[in-house]
């Protein structure tokens, strides 16, 4: 084959790879957009999804002088998480303390938040017999009504007993 005809055919061969490294490129940025708009549509949608479902559930509070326990279920009575003063604090006299009631409190909050509730009926109990709750209780509604949280209903559950069994202490009662 003549020089010439080699010469030509070798410079239409690198003007069509130039044409298809320009197609090869705008087809990659098309690409590049398409992606930017699903990631930018894609959070909308699920932000959405979740601002439907916001629901409610029952907060359990039961504070003894020893310890605070609150475990919140929702409407059906079905467990959706369960906090006591042990999983915050090791110490044993701290763990019906307010302060701890306040961690507790936010630790409740994070793992409602996750489930999207936002209003809360309050169930409190104290120890059977007793006319007062523990000191947690308060500090457990505030700092909800803090994290946002709308408070529904607090009703005091307290067990009161109706003649039952006699008291120890015999006839004359605990002297000291």
């Amino acid at each position: 084959m003549p020089k010439k005809t080699l010469e030509k055919i070798e410079k239409m061969a690198e003007e069509k790879i130039k044409d298809v490294e320009k197609v090869v490129d705008e087809i990659e940025e098309d690409i590049k957009e398409i992606k930017k708009d699903t990631k930018e549509k894609e959070p909308e949608k699920f932000v959405k999804e979740k601002s439907k479902k916001e629901s409610e559930a029952i907060l359990h509070i039961y504070t003894s002088f020893n310890n605070t326990l609150v475990h919140v279920t929702d409407m059906s009575g079905r467990t959706l998480t369960k906090v006591t003063g042990g999983m915050i604090t090791k110490h044993g006299r701290l763990k019906a303390n307010p302060t701890i009631a306040m961690f507790i409190a936010k630790r409740v909050a994070e793992n409602l938040k996750e489930i999207n509730v936002k209003s809360l009926y309050v169930r409190i109990r104290a120890k059977t017999r007793n006319p007062a709750p523990g000191p947690g209780a308060n500090a457990i509604i505030k700092s909800l009504t803090r994290e946002g949280f709308k408070i529904l209903n607090i009703l005091d559950t307290t067990r009161i007993p109706r003649g039952g069994p006699k008291k120890k202490g015999g006839r004359r009662g605990r002297r000291p």
